[in-house]
């Protein structure tokens, strides 16, 4: 695609980076077949080719309107296009870049701005987001329907495990994973435990920056990225910590992206390529573990699956930050099956649920079709469960599901 970028950005990081990436597009609109939102729509605006060419006019010093900016606000981020893209196009970075600069331009309905600050604000604190959502976990059910299905259900959480090992791992210490499904992480750490593995988990550490990054606060989104730069660095390059094993897809694409984020910032670039370099799904690490301890693993699930204390039916939904963002495909699914579960059939596995982080609450209409659309491939093979490995999939599906959702390893855990 050739490319005229106008004189106030071209010659700016931003600019140089986006001309790189528009000059990769061919126009060939394979990124059509896949985009979830081009498939519910229909409108070339709402596909990965025609949010470039949009992206291109605003860089280029066309007009731009809130036409442009609803344009690119519909787009899920699931990074689909990147996967069926012959040409290797990084419409990511391209999306977050456009979507910053249009922002910069357009102004929003202040119903908008209230909505994606208190997004940020209540998101990304800690100690406020545990706090609202206890309180909702707590009268859960004397909540109107609309309200509970934002609020997971009660489930069983494993003590953290605390034995001593020589071998340790760094988990993300998170904003919203902690307070809206703690299982997940001392699930992890039970795993882990097993395989002679320790978890640590490092309390200056938090959000991994996604949040603010894409609701268009890079600054934001950045400073958090240092903080667990900073948290983690020490511990990783002395080899105490051999890896970060993240159990959250949405966050682990991103920290996977810190060393991109700061590859020219000569404080941080060295310690971000460390970072990004030692973190792993929990998917991954395990699969690099010793036979025995997985095949020891293999027997007690199994038994656990004919003592019927978990499910041994199980439709699983790889999540977009997994497969398309990370590159992570059929990793867990091996895992599953090779452990003992079996895996029913799921039609269009490759497209979103319609979550997408902040997605579902300032697109709705959309996320609510591509959830409906999920379940009921989900469902279709009738499973006893279904599991996934991101905690915004697993708060979206759990929802409206008719059956257990949990993140695989939960199941793992209750095994052992």
């Amino acid at each position: 695609m050739d490319t005229q970028l106008a004189d106030w950005i071209k010659d700016t990081p931003d600019g140089k980076a986006a001309d790189a990436i528009l000059r990769k597009c061919v126009h060939c609109g394979f990124c059509t077949a896949t985009c979830p939102t081009y498939q519910i729509l229909g409108d070339e605006l709402d596909s990965p080719r025609g949010r470039i060419y949009l992206i291109k006019q605003v860089l280029e010093g066309k007009q731009v309107t809130r036409k442009t900016q609803q344009h690119l606000d519909r787009c899920l981020t699931c990074r689909n296009c990147e996967t069926t893209c012959p040409s290797g196009v990084k419409y990511g970075q391209l999306i977050d870049i456009g979507r910053k600069i249009v922002d910069e331009r357009v102004e929003r309905p202040m119903a908008e701005k209230l909505t994606r600050e208190s997004l940020k604000m209540l998101m990304t604190n800690r100690p406020m987001f545990t706090a609202g959502m206890a309180m909702g976990k707590a009268v859960r059910g004397i909540l109107p329907e609309s309200i509970k299905k934002k609020v997971p259900a009660k489930r069983v959480t494993l003590p953290f495990a605390n034995t001593q090992h020589t071998r340790k791992v760094i988990l993300l210490k998170g904003c919203v994973q902690p307070a809206m499904m703690p299982s997940i992480d001392t699930a992890t750490s039970v795993i882990l435990d097993a395989l002679g593995i320790q978890s640590m988990v490092i309390q200056e550490s938090g959000c991994c920056g996604a949040v603010k990054f894409h609701l268009n606060d890079h600054a934001g989104g950045l400073a958090q990225m240092k903080t667990n730069i900073d948290a983690w660095y020490s511990l990783l390059v002395s080899g105490e910590a051999e890896a970060l094993v993240m159990n959250a897809s949405g966050c682990g694409v991103t920290v996977r992206e810190y060393a991109h984020h700061f590859e020219n910032d000569p404080v941080y670039a060295a310690k971000a390529a460390l970072v990004s370099e030692k973190t792993l799904d929990i998917g991954e690490f395990i699969t690099r573990q010793n036979a025995e301890g997985l095949a020891r693993l293999g027997t007690q699930v199994k038994a656990a699956i004919e003592q019927q204390r978990i499910p041994g039916s199980i439709a699983f939904h790889p999540p977009c930050t997994l497969q398309h963002g990370q590159q992570i495909k059929g990793v867990i699914e091996n895992v599953l099956t090779t452990l003992g579960f079996k895996l029913t059939p799921v039609a269009d596995s490759h497209l979103c649920c319609g979550s997408a982080g902040t997605y579902s609450v300032l697109q709705p209409e959309l996320s609510k079709e591509l959830k409906k659309r999920k379940l009921a491939n989900l469902m279709a093979g009738k499973p006893q469960a279904i599991a996934s490995a991101n905690i915004g999939c697993l708060g979206h599906l759990e929802s409206d599901a008719t059956v257990d959702v949990r993140h695989w390893v939960e199941w793992v855990a209750q095994a052992i």
